[in-house]
């Protein structure tokens, strides 16, 4: 009765999170039951699966109601990505956040995961993909986002593969991944890429399903019209509703 409850309040602060925010949850069926990933905005959003809430790059939007998390991905160190104040509201005793060494020193005991590596949630399997400028940055010889400092993520539960880009071009890291059945991936000047490009690396690395998010300015509609015959269900939704 106890875990019924749980799952019910946890329900209900979901279907919550998709009234206040205009996005309804997208449930995915995998081998270990359904996962949900609630859209909150820009690059935040829920992942839920197995009675577990996981929240990526918790920061813009409202919070309220939502339910605490069991674990928090962040993916780098702009604000964006990562609010203090956000955290402390959403995490509670035993919320484990993993980010880069970056967010580890601006959030005290944080799991540091190295681009590369790989790291186990109870239910889920996270991998640290790199996520970087190759060509843009705010003068002549910087970038945005320098190789090593942010974090895209792989998470697998019940044998499907979910891909959040963090804030990135379509570098070869990206381009490399193989059997991503999701995958959300950024698109926004002048700090990630435009539409054609980002539809250019979905083309490489062809996920079953992809959501533009973070991209805020951009023409989705360019994003799917790019990607016209390609095979991948382009799936395109309101992040900036409220």
């Amino acid at each position: 009765m106890k875990k019924l409850a749980l799952v019910l309040v946890l329900t209900a602060a979901l279907i919550f999170a998709a009234a206040a925010f205009g996005a309804a949850p997208e449930e995915f069926s995998t081998a270990a039951g359904t996962l949900q990933i609630i859209p909150i905005q820009h690059a935040s959003l829920i992942v839920k699966a197995a009675g577990k809430v996981l929240y990526l790059d918790p920061s813009q939007g409202s919070y309220d109601g939502l339910p605490q998390a069991d674990y928090i991905l962040i993916t780098d160190i702009h604000g964006d990505h990562l609010t203090p104040a956000v955290i402390d509201k959403l995490k509670k005793a035993g919320t484990v956040i993993v980010g880069p060494k970056a967010v580890a020193d601006k959030v005290p005991g944080t799991t540091v995961l190295p681009n590369g590596e790989k790291s186990t949630l109870g239910a889920f399997t996270v991998e640290a993909i790199a996520a970087y400028n190759l060509t843009r940055g705010p003068a002549a010889g910087q970038f945005y986002h320098d190789k090593g400092r942010g974090n895209g993520y792989v998470v697998t539960y019940g044998g499907k593969r979910f891909y959040f880009s963090g804030d990135t071009e379509g570098v070869p890291e990206m381009k490399a991944l193989t059997h991503i059945d999701v995958a959300f991936v950024c698109m926004n000047l002048p700090y990630t890429m435009t539409p054609p490009e980002a539809a250019e690396a979905v083309r490489a690395f062809h996920p079953a399903i992809v959501y533009p998010y973070h991209s805020k300015g951009s023409d989705t509609t360019a994003f799917a019209k790019a990607l016209e015959g390609s095979g991948i269900d382009v799936r395109l939704r309101d992040w900036y509703a409220k």
